[in-house]
């Protein structure tokens, strides 16, 4: 198996009444999006959006090749380990980190190592992996 062509990764909460100061307040990092339901954001390409829900999201660099571990962990660095903060917040909202893997082949792989695993588990937070297909030529 080949290692992993290209990673992103992303932690965030989505709710109605979300409010994204209060999460920054706390968490002790801001986001690169923060934004209240109804309110206006601009999309990583400069596209004006509005809310459908709340949202607090923090995204870590793109990697190629692909880093998932050093990602995640940069998500969760210089942020209160404080856990019953985290809960409270996964207790009033959708939290999650977000994987996107991008394959170059067919078979390609990744490892996520046990201490990774148990920061997004402690923290009450689910794992959610979208999968890219190698792009087909034109």
């Amino acid at each position: 198996m080949g290692s992993l062509h290209k990673s992103a990764a992303s932690l965030g909460f989505y709710g109605d009444d979300l409010d994204p100061d209060e999460i920054t307040a706390v968490l002790g990092r801001k986001p690169n999006v923060g934004v209240r339901k109804g309110g206006r954001w601009l999309t990583s390409k400069g596209a004006e959006k509005i809310a459908h829900t709340g949202s607090w999201r923090l995204v870590a660099d793109q990697c190629d090749p692909a880093d998932l571990d050093g990602q995640i962990n940069s998500l969760f660095d210089r942020m209160t380990d404080h856990l019953p903060a985290w809960h409270s917040f996964v207790g009033r909202y959708r939290g999650r980190v977000f994987c996107g893997l991008f394959l170059a082949s067919s078979n390609e792989g990744l490892t996520l190592r046990s201490e990774t695993l148990v920061r997004i588990g402690e923290r009450g937070l689910l794992l959610d992996f979208d999968i890219y297909g190698q792009e087909l030529p034109e």
